[in-house]
Order: C-alpha cells, then sequence, then structure tokens
C-alpha cells in the first residue's frame, strides 16, 4: 500500500458520516478476548464468500464459509468480525451441524463463536450469514456516488475485511478464496482472480462467479462492484512468462475518458518487475482500479486500487503527475511479488513489505521513464522521514506489534521513508547484482507463503556471502534515530564519528549503528562499514567531501566549517540525490544548534542553479517552512520577500512563463517541473507582482470556461492568487466548481486554494459547510489547508480542538486512525502544546487509536518553540541582512 504523500503530513480521511452523531460500536466486553494475533486453535484452509451488493443501498448482505482445522474439540473459537449483523452461524462436520452464536467482543473486530456443543478436533466449516453497513470512506465495503451513479470498493488493508466478513483477518493465514457478487444486470464486478461467468439470479438480478485465488491473506481481498468502465487488453509475454496476461484497466463512468495513460504504461512497468524478480507476474490477471476517495493506493493480488488522481490522467498531464503515477503504479506491482506472493507472517513485519516496495517503486519507475528523475524523490522522502525519527518519542522500523490498536502505526514515514532509504542503502553498498540476488533467493524460498523480517535479512546474507550486512540491517531496523557522521579532515586522513542526532531542546539516549558509509573526495569514491564509534581512514586530497555519495545513506553528517563552505559552493554541479542529502544535513546542523542560518541563506543562493528541480527549490522551500511557522520575525518579511524575489524570479524568468495549457509540452519534463516548483515560490513567497498578475488573469479565463488558460501544473497556484485576492465570492464559486466536478485535479486545486486564502471569512464558511457533495478527503484537504496558512492558523486549531471527538467518532481505517493528530503540527511551543494536550490528550489516550502520532505531535510543537527561542532572533537577523543586500 501506498499512501498518498500530499498535503504534507496529512495523507488520511476523514469519514462523512464523522459530523453527524456516529453510533457507538456494538459489542460485548470479554476481558479473556486476545486483543492482538488470535490464538492458534482454529486454522482456516478456504473461504467462500457470496455477497449481495447493490452500490446505492446503505448496505450488503453475505453468505461467507470457511474451512477450517480444529487443533482440538472446541465449545469456544476467537475469530474476526466488526459491526456485522450475523443472523445464522454453525459449524459443520461432514453431515453434523452444530448451531452457534457470534458476538462481537471488542471495538477492534474480534469477535467470539460460542457452540451448542463441543465442536471436535480436526476438519470443519464454519458458516456465517449476516449483513452490513457500506463505509463512506477508504474503509472495508465503502460506497462513492459518482454523478448520478453509485459504485462500491474495498480497503481492507490493514484490519478492515472483518467489516465485510466473518473472518481470520491476520495477514498469517493464507489460503484461496472464491468469491460470487450477486447484483443488479448490467454491472461489473472485478475480484482478484478471473471471472469464471455471469448468471442470472432471483429477483432479476445477476451473480459474478471468480476463479479461485491463489493462497492469499484476508487483507489482499477485493471485490468492486457498480457501472464501472473496464478496457480490457493484454500484456504481451516476456523472456519470464511465456504467454500473454489479460489485464485491465477499470474506471466509474465519470473517468472513462482518462484511461489511456493507464492502458499504455501499465505493460511495461509489470515487464521491467519480472526482469528484476526473474520470475512471471504471479497471479493469473491484472486489473487496474480507481476510486475517487483512495487517498493512496492498494496492492490486492492481481485488482490493484488507487486514488483516481493517480491513475488517470490527462493527456496534458504534468511532469509530477507522471511521476506519481509511475512510482506509485510501480509500488503497488512490486507488492505482487513481495507482499502478495511472499506475505508477511505478523503485522510486525508489514514495515519489510512496504519499505521495499517503496525502494522498488522509485527503482522501478526511475527505469521506465528516466527522463523525470523519479529516483530522487526516494531520497527526499527519506530525509523527510528523519525529522519524525530524530524525535525521542518514536519507534524502530521492525516494531512488535502486540495489539490490534498498535497496527496501524506501522503505516507512516519510518515504514515508508525510512524503510525505503535503508534499503537503498543496503542495496549500493552490496551492488545490485547481490542485492538483487538475495531478494530472489527470497521469494523462492517462501513462494505463495509467509516470511519474517529475519527470514529476509538471512536470504540477503546468503546471497551476499556477507554477514556483516545483517548488523548493518538489524542496527537501522530494530532501533529508532538518525545517526550524525562528524567528517574532519588533516591532509590525508580523515576520522569519521558517529552519535545520535538530536535536535535544540532534545536529549536522546546515546545509540550507535553499523553504518555502510560511502564518501568522496571530489571524484574519489571510498565505501566502509562504520561499526564503531569513531574511524580513521586514509582519503586523497581534494577540494569537495561528500560523505553521502548519491545520498543513498540513512545518515545526517557534520562537516568543518571550511568544507561546508566548499560543498555550499558546489551545490550546483551536485547530482539530485546528493544535492538534497547536502540541504537535509546542513538545516540538520542549523537545527541542532551548529551551522549559523546565514549558511542556509547562501546554500539556498548556489542551489538555486542546480538542474535537479526537487534540489533547486529544496532550500527556499525549507526558509518558506521558518515563515509559516512564524521563526522569522515581522520586521524581516519585506526582507524576506526581496530574498525570496531575488534567489527564485531571476530563475524563473530564465525559464520562461506562460501559463497556458500545453505552452511547455515538448520541453524536457525537469525544466516542466523546475518551472512548476518555482511559480510556487515566486508567487507566493516572493509575492512577486507580475507572476502574481499573469495567474490571476488565467485562472479568471479558466473559471470563465478556457479551460486552456491555465495548465494542470499551474492550477492550483493559479486559484490560490484568486481565492488570496477575491476573498468570500471567489471562495464560493471555488467550492461549487470543485463540487460539482469529478476531475480530481480541479476538485483537489479548488478546494486548496480556497481553504488556504488566508481569510477568516472564508475558514469559517468553509469549516462549516455542510454540503452532501463534500467527501471525506474533501473535508480533511479544507482543514489541513485552513490550518497550514498562518492566518487562519487558530482558527482552524481551536475548530478542531473543539470538534475532535465529532472527527474521530466513524473513523476506521488505515488511512485516518494514525494521521488527524497532525493536524496541530503547525503550532510553535511548548505553551500551544500543553494547550492542545489538555484539550484532546485525555480523548485521544482514551480511544488508544494514533497515541504515537499524537505524542510525536506533542513533542514537535515544543521543539519548534525550542528553536524559535534559541534561533529566531538569528533567522530574523540574517534574512534581514540577505534581503537588505537584494534591494
Amino acid at each position: 500500500m501506498r499512501k498518498r504523500m500530499m498535503l504534507s503530513a496529512a495523507a488520511m480521511l476523514l469519514s462523512s458520516a464523522a459530523f453527524g452523531q456516529a453510533p457507538a460500536p456494538a459489542f460485548t466486553p470479554d476481558p479473556a478476548a486476545p486483543k492482538g494475533r488470535l490464538p492458534d486453535a482454529a486454522t482456516p484452509k478456504a473461504y467462500r464468500l457470496d455477497f449481495t451488493i447493490l452500490p446505492e443501498k446503505d448496505g450488503f448482505s453475505g453468505h461467507d464459509e470457511i474451512d477450517v482445522v480444529l487443533k482440538q474439540a472446541t465449545q469456544h473459537l476467537y475469530l474476526h468480525g466488526r459491526d456485522l449483523n450475523v443472523s445464522k452461524v454453525m459449524a459443520r462436520v461432514g453431515k453434523t451441524i452444530v448451531p452457534a452464536t457470534f458476538t462481537q467482543v471488542d471495538a477492534t473486530g474480534t469477535a467470539r463463536l460460542d457452540f451448542a456443543r463441543a465442536v471436535p478436533a480436526g476438519a470443519a466449516t464454519l458458516v456465517f450469514d449476516y449483513t452490513g453497513k457500506f463505509g463512506n470512506d477508504a474503509s472495508g465495503l465503502y460506497h462513492v456516488k459518482v454523478a448520478d451513479r453509485w459504485y462500491s470498493w474495498t480497503q481492507f488493508e490493514s484490519i478492515d475485511a472483518r467489516a465485510a466478513f466473518p473472518s481470520f483477518d491476520e495477514p498469517g493465514y493464507k489460503q484461496p478464496f472464491t468469491v460470487s457478487v450477486t447484483t443488479a444486470p448490467g454491472m461489473t464486478v472485478v475480484s482478484n482472480s478471473p471471472a469464471t461467468g455471469v448468471q442470472k439470479a432471483a429477483g432479476g438480478m445477476e451473480t459474478h462467479r471468480f476463479a479461485p485465488t491463489k493462497p492469499l491473506p484476508t487483507y489482499l481481498v477485493a471485490i468492486d462492484t457498480g457501472p464501472f468502465v473496464r478496457q480490457p487488453g493484454t500484456i504481451a509475454a516476456t523472456p519470464e512468462r511465456a504467454q500473454g496476461m489479460p489485464y485491465g484497466i477499470v474506471a466509474t463512468q465519470a473517468q472513462k475518458d482518462k484511461m489511456a495513460y493507464a492502458f499504455a504504461e501499465t505493460p511495461p512497468i509489470v515487464a521491467l518487475l519480472e526482469r528484476y524478480f526473474g520470475e512471471a507476474f504471479p497471479f493469473p490477471k491484472l486489473d487496474q482500479i480507481g476510486s475517487p476517495i483512495m487517498p493512496g493506493a492498494m496492492e490486492n493480488a492481481g485488482a490493484d486500487t488507487y486514488g483516481d488522481g493517480i491513475l488517470f490522467l490527462d493527456p496534458g498531464a504534468t511532469t509530477s503527475d507522471k511521476k506519481e503515477f509511475g512510482m506509485v503504479v510501480s509500488h503497488e506491482l512490486a507488492h505482487q511479488w513481495f507482499g502478495d506472493l511472499v506475505s508477511p507472517e505478523w503485522w510486525s513485519d508489514i514495515w519489510l513489505n512496504e519499505s521495499f516496495a517503496n525502494w522498488m517503486g522509485y527503482r522501478i519507475a526511475n527505469e521506465w521513464k528516466p527522463e523525470l528523475g523519479i529516483g530522487v524523490g526516494a531520497l527526499a522522502e527519506g530525509f523527510a522521514a528523519m525529522n519524525t525519527d530524530a524525535l525521542e518519542v518514536g519507534r524502530p522500523i521492525h516494531q512488535p506489534i502486540t495489539d490490534n490498536s498498535q497496527i496501524d502505526s506501522a503505516f507512516d514515514s519510518i515504514t515508508y521513508g525510512k524503510g525505503g532509504q535503508v534499503v537503498a542503502m543496503i542495496a549500493a553498498y552490496l551492488g545490485d547484482e547481490k542485492f538483487k540476488e538475495g531478494v530472489r533467493l527470497h521469494l523462492k524460498r517462501h513462494a505463495y507463503g509467509n516470511a519474517s523480517s529475519e527470514q529476509f535479512f538471512q536470504s540477503i546474507a546468503d546471497a551476499a556471502h556477507d554477514p556483516k550486512v545483517l548488523a548493518a540491517l538489524t542496527s537501522f531496523v530494530d532501533q529508532q534515530g538518525v545517526p550524525v557522521v562528524d567528517i574532519r579532515r588533516q591532509g590525508t586522513s580523515l576520522t569519521a564519528t558517529q552519535a545520535r542526532y538530536a535536535f535544540i531542546g532534545s536529549t536522546p539516549k546515546p545509540l550507535s549503528w553499523t553504518i555502510p558509509l560511502c564518501l568522496r573526495v571530489d571524484a574519489a569514491k571510498q565505501c566502509s562499514l562504520l561499526d564503531a564509534k569513531t574511524t580513521t581512514m586514509t582519503v586523497p586530497a581534494g577540494r569537495v567531501v561528500m560523505p553521502n555519495v548519491g545520498g543513498t545513506g540513512y545518515y545526517r553528517f557534520d562537516l568543518a566549517p571550511a568544507d561546508w563552505q566548499a560543498l555550499i559552493a558546489s551545490s550546483p554541479t551536485l547530482g539530485g540525490g546528493e544535492a538534497v542529502a547536502t540541504t537535509d544535513s546542513l538545516w540538520a546542523s542549523f537545527r541542532a544548534g551548529k551551522a549559523p542560518a546565514a549558511w542556509l541563506i547562501a546554500e539556498a543562493r548556489a542551489m538555486a542553479a542546480n538542474p535537479d528541480p526537487a534540489a533547486s527549490v529544496d532550500p527556499g522551500a525549507r526558509i518558506a517552512g521558518l515563515r509559516s511557522r512564524g521563526l522569522i520575525g515581522a520586521s524581516a518579511l519585506p526582507a524576506y520577500k526581496s530574498l525570496m524575489n531575488a534567489v527564485y524570479t531571476p530563475r524563473l524568468k530564465q525559464l520562461g512563463f506562460n501559463p497556458a495549457a500545453g505552452a511547455y509540452k515538448a520541453e524536457d519534463p525537469r525544466q516542466q517541473e523546475l518551472r512548476h516548483r518555482l511559480v510556487s515560490l515566486v508567487a507566493d513567497e516572493a509575492q512577486d507582482a507580475g507572476t502574481r498578475a499573469t495567474l490571476k488573469a488565467a485562472a479568471t479565463h479558466y473559471l470563465a470556461g478556457d479551460t486552456a488558460a491555465l495548465d494542470p501544473g499551474f492550477l492550483g497556484d493559479g486559484l490560490s492568487v484568486l481565492a488570496q485576492d477575491g476573498g468570500m465570492p471567489v471562495a464560493r464559486t471555488l467550492v461549487e466548481r470543485a463540487l460539482s466536478s469529478e476531475d480530481a485535479t480541479l476538485r483537489s486545486s479548488a478546494l486548496g486554494a480556497a481553504a488556504s486564502s488566508g481569510r477568516t471569512d472564508v475558514a469559517n464558511y468553509l469549516l462549516g459547510l455542510n454540503d452532501p457533495r463534500l467527501r471525506s478527503f474533501d473535508r480533511l484537504r479544507v482543514i489541513f489547508g485552513v490550518i497550514g496558512t498562518l492566518a487562519t492558523r487558530e482558527l482552524g486549531t481551536d475548530w478542531v480542538l473543539a470538534n475532535y471527538e465529532r472527527l474521530v467518532a466513524d473513523a476506521n481505517g488505515v488511512f485516518i486512525s494514525t494521521r488527524l493528530p497532525s493536524a496541530f503540527a503547525a503550532q510553535c511551543g511548548a505553551d500551544r502544546a500543553a494547550a492542545i494536550d489538555a484539550k484532546v490528550g485525555p480523548a485521544v489516550r482514551r480511544a488508544n487509536v494514533g497515541v504515537l502520532a499524537y505524542e510525536r505531535t506533542l513533542e514537535s510543537i515544543r521543539l519548534c518553540g525550542a528553536l524559535r527561542d534559541a534561533k529566531a532572533a538569528e533567522i530574523t537577523a540574517a534574512v534581514t541582512t540577505a534581503g537588505k543586500a537584494t534591494s
């Protein structure tokens, strides 16, 4: 699964039902019930699931048969089922029927079967008839009205299959599923395996039947029903697969004209993955399915699901859109091997699925379209995760999970960003071929089964014939924290000293790592394992020391002042990975109280000339973050605008700026992306009057019906300028245009622009909006847009504090349960952290959901205050001096 890293830390859902009074889950507490893993009293062997699904209804019905083997005779059995109305349940043993009752015993969906008499050890079949309610967010079996038609999808990771059918809802159980769906005539139904036929059913309905699946855990089952459009095709044979493979792109009617890109580009990505893994796609068919409220994507075996905005691209799609498509599709399809073919034994090992797929997604996408420069994004994501990993509150990548409430916390930036970069670091240290050999060995050893993290480590070490790699892996995977390597030179002697990185105001306990350290002096590269606190190396003389070659190492570095100055001066010539590594480490040094603020500005000036679009604007975006957090004093804001104008406006003018759709379609993709990034800084931070006027005029024409006036890459910026200048009338227009559209880009851009306008009247209007067309993710965008804007931050924060319990009342699913606390992350100061904790802390801890994310947020707010107290005056002075120098 790939959670969409949009809206900063806010890649989550809010159920639209959360704004009503959600009923409390109906369950009967059982103190003896397991809080996490089920007892091994029963092992499921096969499922037969028969659903009746009419997406326009409030709920669905099902008949569920589970073949099990009972370890011993029992009269009671724990399994899973959440918020289901089970009307009939029994055990069938041969021709004998044993009636039972079904009782949900906790809010997470643990349930108990009580049999009328003991069921003997051995084979049995559990039989259920039941009904359930559709969800309104991407959790369980959910439905959405798109235009005037209803559709339903499933999203079962992590523990939401139990909301659709009684089950043993754990990743360690893998078995075949035979699915049928009865629905209205003319509907399209998609599941994991190929369809075997459609038959007439009672009441004029139709029953769609599917072949038994390969062995799967419950979280990978998919069942999508509605008036979908499916474009069928065949992925041609490859050296690893002798026959063509059927595949399809599946869309709602609203997206049927945007299927061409996914249809054309899915086959080459599949072929690249088959070549890497050295074996055929592990399932008999593939469908790529869009959903309007999926805030990311999910690797259901043979039936991947994506947010509409990821999968369905316009002909004029931006470089960023194509990069996201390539990375996310590669990520989810990599899971078909790593996660679906070989699945985790328990949720403690889910990090490996996601970390590996994150690395693989960027790697394969970079092969797919090298001209897009996708690979640097993986490193940027890893460095971003370091700010979370450096907190005292946190967790290691590989975290023991003993309670159901802990499971969703495993789907965070530590798993994706840190985990992905740790995989990249080990792969770079071993070399591509050795690492690939270890991955292939792992898949062969555990095909269609389960494996633990330790078994993966062993496969990598066995293939590499290097047991030391185990120490490196475990030191990064089994402990929290970020290493910082201090590099000091004296002639050709270099001393590297490792320590645990700490922010100003933080005192984490000391730790050490086995670090695959790769550095270069000018062009000479040298790698070694740093497994002691300090090591001395002999290196050639040279001007520039780069302590993280390619940026692939999961560590920060610090340098002597002269070496920092040389590295900063070389910024324009650094590769993208090394450039983002340099920016991250320099800012980390500043936030640790070492590098002066003036160096940040010097690096921004130098890095602006770097050709990589992400690297070029990264320092400026970080300086903008200081402004957004209130760390640049009001007296320095005119100088701040002058500084941003001097650094970035000339670069934009050099590239040229025409906002019309397709004006730069023949241009190098990375140059297109750089222009898009520059326009945001120049219009919003530098407040350049000419750029803003150009955007405003184009946006006005766009809203008047001339959609060619504004390219999708500038849509958000253009609408934002219009909203900032136009106030409430423009905000109302944007909301209406958004909610009456199924265009994902327009919908998100219009709502985001209105929410970030900085106007209190608009913020109050949006937060109080009660329009049935406002979906869960729309509301999320509104909340985070209001809070993310300095002028409306306090208003938005107070509103979330006042409505917190309502917001989480009906919030099931991995996409929300750990995310809402990040709404407070833009606050700054120990006093604000204390006020927030007094207001919502008891509710968070009482619900026992998202506690880790909440505690991280509070620590971040406190650390922001420590940085402000220590450095705000220095930052303000440095910006003032730099701004005056540009005037």
